[in-house]
């Protein structure tokens, strides 16, 4: 016998709140975000964070005129002398790097190296293999112009000018620059102060063994170490239980001495997930269903501390792709602007080696590797629970929702170390 099931009649149709698109959450992270406080830092101790304030040339790079070449340097008019008649300079002395030459006397020349200063009435350098020497002096093997080789003051870095702006990541070019106008200390924003936990009576830690519906919490790993590349303090605070007066102490104790709050799970709408009401409770709650893939479910909000201030929540899907994606790509920005970082662009636009015929309609990050002749592969299983997809990938295609892809279209490619702020 069979049997027909029917829709009850007079169902109201389910709303269903409309989908964020990702720029629009992104600007509303960025748009919530209070700027952390400063320190300073010797120099030496400040690669990778972010600067609180311009650094401004004191001083002129090079301080003066000095040698690009080992060579000769003389006056114009006895250079074209020596070139085109074949006189011979005496040498009248000798000038290495750090040391001061003497006025240049007419009729002369004067040994230098690279990196000398320029003696006053110096007003070109020859190099040493187009010049022939003796004991009488030196005389030019070929023509020679005023100026040339020689770097001239300020040339690198004018007194005066901004050197590094203020929201400026410091990278090793970027403290040499400092360096070099002898700075020695920088004034930048302090690390952010993450708090960490899971929730989830299913997570187990590596080490323990498995019960039925068990799994072993990947993410806590996956979290705490990407929060960390990126340069912040983080403090993991574990697995929550599945309770909603669990999940609010524990709230209560993240939101003590740091400045963000990061969960792991709990965002849906399942009967055990009671992270979105315990954020309602101890603060205030956005929450977002995104027009992404994978990574739908993404909670925003605060949680309000005992002396009355807050700290910024954030509440991540519990599926390993999901969460991945949605750290780096919606949640990164967010650190951006807590730190005063200047935005950057990172994308690549670069050759699909795959085709991708049937797109969702939202905005997907597909797991890409680039190959040895600059195109990118697409890792085949796109799922948002294949964790594998990410420890293969070095980026994600930025695929517009209901976009399909061809073999040899030009897409856009975000890769991991920009997102990470390592390049």
């Amino acid at each position: 016998m069979s049997v027909e099931y029917s829709k009850p009649q007079n169902t109201p149709p389910k709303a269903f709140a409309p989908l964020t698109p990702v720029a629009q959450a992104i600007d509303r992270l960025r748009a919530s975000a209070t700027v952390v406080g400063a320190e300073q830092l010797e120099l030496m101790r400040a690669a990778g964070r972010v600067l609180a304030q311009d650094v401004v040339a004191p001083i002129n790079v090079p301080p003066h005129d000095n040698s690009a070449m080992d060579g000769y340097v003389l006056r114009l008019a006895d250079a074209l002398a020596s070139a085109e008649q074949g006189v011979v300079m005496p040498v009248s002395q000798r000038i290495a790097a750090g040391h001061a030459g003497a006025p240049l006397a007419a009729g002369t020349a004067a040994r230098i190296f690279t990196g000398a200063p320029i003696p006053e009435g110096g007003e070109l350098v020859v190099p040493q293999e187009l010049t022939e020497t003796s004991e009488a002096g030196v005389r030019l093997l070929q023509p020679a112009s005023i100026g040339q080789h020689i770097r001239r003051a300020g040339e690198d870095i004018a007194l005066g000018n901004v050197l590094v702006p203020a929201g400026t990541r410091l990278t090793a070019a970027h403290l040499g620059l400092i360096a070099s106008v002898g700075q020695g200390r920088v004034t930048v924003r302090r690390r952010l102060r993450v708090a960490v936990f899971s929730t989830g009576d299913e997570l187990r830690m590596p080490g323990e063994p498995l019960g039925p519906g068990q799994i072993y919490n990947s993410n806590r790993f996956v979290h705490t170490a990407l929060l960390a590349q990126m340069g912040h303090e983080v403090t993991d605070l574990g697995i929550v239980r599945d309770s909603l007066d669990a999940t609010r102490a524990a709230l209560r104790e993240a939101a003590q001495g740091h400045d963000l709050i990061i969960t792991c799970g709990g965002v849906s709408v399942g009967e055990e997930d009671h992270v979105k009401a315990a954020v309602q409770a101890e603060g205030e709650l956005t929450l977002w269903s995104l027009a992404i893939k994978p990574g739908k479910p993404l909670a925003h909000g605060t949680v309000r501390r005992a002396d009355g201030t807050s700290a910024q929540f954030i509440g991540l899907p519990g599926n390993p792709v999901s969460s991945f994606v949605t750290l780096l790509i919606v949640v990164a920005p967010l650190f951006m602007a807590l730190l005063g970082e200047i935005p950057r662009e990172q994308a690549l636009y670069l050759r699909a080696d795959f085709a991708w015929p049937k797109p969702d309609q939202r905005q997907e990050f597909l797991r890409v590797r680039m190959n040895s002749t600059g195109g990118l592969e697409l890792y085949p299983n796109q799922g948002s629970g294949v964790l594998t997809s990410c420890a293969w990938a070095d980026g994600f295609v930025d695929n517009p929702g209901g976009r399909a892809i061809a073999h040899g279209d030009v897409v856009r490619f975000l890769p991991l170390s920009g997102l990470l702020g390592l390049a």
